[in-house]
C-alpha cells in the first residue's frame, strides 16, 4: 500500500473496512477506516471505490484523539 502522495486513488482496493459503531442513521456522513496494513487508510463510507487518505498510526490517534476532546467546532 505505499503511496508517495499519501492516497490511494481507488480504496476498494485495499481490505479490512470497517465503519464506526457510532456511525448510524440515513445521513451518510461516516467515514471507514481499513484494519491490518502499516498505516491507516480512511475513505468516505458512500465513495467505496473512490479515494483513500493514508496517515500514519500516530496521525491517525492524534485526529480520533482531538474529536474525542471536542477540538473541531461544531
Amino acid at each position: 500500500m505505499a503511496s508517495t502522495e499519501h492516497t490511494v486513488s481507488d480504496a476498494s482496493t485495499l481490505g479490512g473496512w470497517t465503519k464506526s459503531s457510532y456511525s448510524g442513521g440515513s445521513q451518510g456522513e461516516c467515514l471507514e477506516v481499513a484494519r491490518g496494513h502499516d498505516a491507516v487508510p480512511v475513505r468516505d463510507s458512500k465513495v467505496a471505490h473512490g479515494p483513500a487518505v493514508v496517515m500514519s498510526v500516530a496521525s491517525w490517534s492524534a485526529f480520533v484523539e482531538a474529536v474525542r476532546s471536542g477540538s473541531f467546532g461544531a
